[in-house]
């Protein structure tokens, strides 16, 4: 791993200490352009229904002081808020409507938020608590306060450096989710968090399924098969939903053969956002290794590549 303690940050000369993961932090927040649309990210359509209003969202979570709207996509809408008692920022993600009418939903919501809230990672953002108000789902998660990846690579291109920093801890947030037996499911640079002193988190697992959930509601090994009765009540609230993900960032089944995706997904995904902040671009086609758009070196290739 590359030695950061005497490095500098080449726009503001800022010396680099070993905890800062090779990012100046004051000058990428200060660059940071506003969220990339679809077309930039091949991310799925915008949303189709409104988000909730400001005050509908206050009117069924008393308990909190909800800010501002920080944003929206196709699982739900984000609102920045505050617990009072315990003087702390808080994001609060509202689901979309469209789950709340899934008479299946709620089951599976319920079982996976209980997992979702056990994952304590240090490159994880962090569930508090969720359920159900005012007819809204939601999820109360750690505040972090800083810039997505993506938009970081807008701001300015990564350094071979920079990135080596960086994807060490996604897969050590990975292999503890896959450990737990969560995916994710939609690994992008918008997913990816950096915040305020440079370290690195994982946001969304929203959408995160149960890779592996036995009729007796025990975590089964990562290898293990699902439930053999196709007319499963598990292995019904383990699918529902299949094809989840990013275009362009998706490994092949997730498409081709949703109800067989594994952890394997997830290191496709990472080798995709793996190969963009190397490169600039996504591996679409015919695309060359790593080390021939960048300066890193050859042996990355291999690590690159094998995780596509």
């Amino acid at each position: 791993m590359p030695d950061f303690t005497h490095r500098r940050c080449p726009t503001c000369g800022t010396e680099l200490s070993d905890n800062a993961e090779g990012l100046c932090v004051a000058c990428l927040l200060c660059q940071a352009a506003l969220e990339t649309d679809a077309s930039e990210t091949g991310s799925v359509s915008p949303p189709s229904e409104a988000a909730p209003t400001l005050e509908a969202v206050a009117a069924a979570f008393p308990q909190l002081e909800v800010l501002e709207l920080v944003g929206q996509g196709g699982m739900g809408t984000v609102f920045k808020a505050r617990q009072p008692k315990l003087n702390r920022f808080v994001a609060l993600k509202i689901l979309s409507g469209k789950f709340a009418r899934d008479e299946r939903f709620a089951d599976r919501f319920l079982r996976e938020a209980q997992l979702l809230a056990r994952l304590s990672h240090p490159n994880i953002v962090t569930v508090h608590d969720f359920g159900q108000s005012g007819g809204f789902y939601y999820l109360v998660m750690e505040f972090v306060d800083g810039v997505n990846l993506r938009q970081a690579i807008r701001a300015e291109r990564f350094t071979p450096e920079q990135t080596l920093a960086i994807v060490p801890k996604i897969c050590e947030a990975l292999q503890y989710a896959h450990e737990e037996g969560v995916l994710h499911r939609d690994i992008k640079p918008e997913n990816i968090l950096l915040d305020t002193k440079g370290r690195v988190k994982i946001a969304d697992f929203g959408i995160a399924s149960v890779m592996r959930w036995t009729a007796d509601g025990a975590s089964a090994p990562l290898d293990s098969p699902l439930p053999a009765a196709a007319d499963s009540e598990e292995r019904k609230l383990t699918q529902t939903g299949m094809v989840l993900g990013t275009p362009n960032y998706m490994a092949p089944e997730q498409v081709e053969r949703p109800s067989e995706v594994d952890h394997r997904a997830d290191i496709y995904s990472l080798g995709v956002v793996f190969y963009e902040l190397l490169t600039g671009e996504l591996p679409l086609g015919r695309f060359a290794p790593p080390s021939e758009k960048s300066g890193v070196a050859e042996n990355v290739d291999q690590i690159v590549l094998k995780a596509l």
